[in-house]
């Protein structure tokens, strides 16, 4: 699974799931440009990932979820990288509640940032890859997408949104050679960490037992660099050359056996 040399753009690169995807792209050699909002969380992510090498990263804030930025963004970082073989976009809120009293403010700040900044970020990155007749998009879903979040309920609208959006897209960009899949992580997040900081010891409780009573290998959600990273370069690669429009579980069995 080789990716030396290889042009990639990752959203939300400050932390979580994006951070650890800038450090593990750079680590197999990659060139990366990081974007999110948070510029100086960003800038010591792809200090770092760079100081460690062989790759390299550098950062740009961005506004998912405003078309002129994420436009203006892509086409600077593709003139700069020198190309684009890969998008990865783990970029992403949350905000917790209930079906009865979710705000509109919430409902549409989520779905701004969720939906139409994946639509916003995958339109940006067919562009540029179209014209080369390849390129793998790797959207970001979640299993809150697939169920009923009694604590959740605009996240998994919005990632349910997510998922279809993947295949539609999937469909659409294939004959260009781009590919377009999501995955749905069970992996330890800094943001996952503060929804749970913001249950009473009964959410917690009902927490554990929706979530991680049913990842099989271990109870417990993954570590982005050792578990989420490898299925990442995966993606990206020329291995994973003939699969599109998958929602791919990298969750310890979560999905799969709850």
């Amino acid at each position: 699974m080789e990716i030396s040399d290889y042009k990639i753009i990752v959203t939300g690169g400050a932390s979580g799931m994006g951070a650890a995807t800038v450090r593990t792209y750079v680590a197999a050699g990659a060139d990366v440009v990081s974007m999110d909002v948070n510029e100086q969380a960003g800038l010591e992510v792809t200090e770092a990932a760079t100081a460690a090498g062989p790759g390299t990263a550098t950062f740009m804030k961005v506004d998912i979820s405003d078309k002129a930025s994420v436009d203006a963004a892509f086409d600077a970082a593709v003139i700069q990288l020198g190309g684009l073989d890969a998008v990865a976009h783990p970029a992403a809120i949350q905000r917790s509640g209930d079906a009865a009293s979710v705000t509109v403010e919430d409902w549409d700040l989520m779905f701004a940032v969720c939906v139409r900044g994946t639509m916003l970020v995958n339109q940006a990155a067919y562009r540029h890859m179209a014209p080369q007749k390849r390129g793998s998009i790797i959207n970001f879903g979640s299993i809150s997408g697939l169920r009923q979040e009694p604590v959740a309920p605009a996240y998994s609208a919005a990632k349910g949104a997510v998922h279809s959006w993947t295949r539609t897209a999937a469909a659409a960009f294939g004959k260009d050679g781009v590919r377009v899949n999501a995955i749905l992580p069970a992996i330890a997040t800094p943001m996952y960490d503060a929804a749970i900081a913001r249950l009473d010891e009964a959410g917690r409780t009902a927490n554990f037992w929706q979530n991680e009573q049913s990842i099989a290998l271990g109870q417990k959600y993954g570590d982005p660099d050792r578990d989420l990273g490898p299925v990442m370069v995966f993606l990206a690669s020329e291995a994973s050359r003939f699969i599109t429009g998958q929602l791919l579980p990298v969750d310890g069995g979560q999905a799969a056996v709850r």
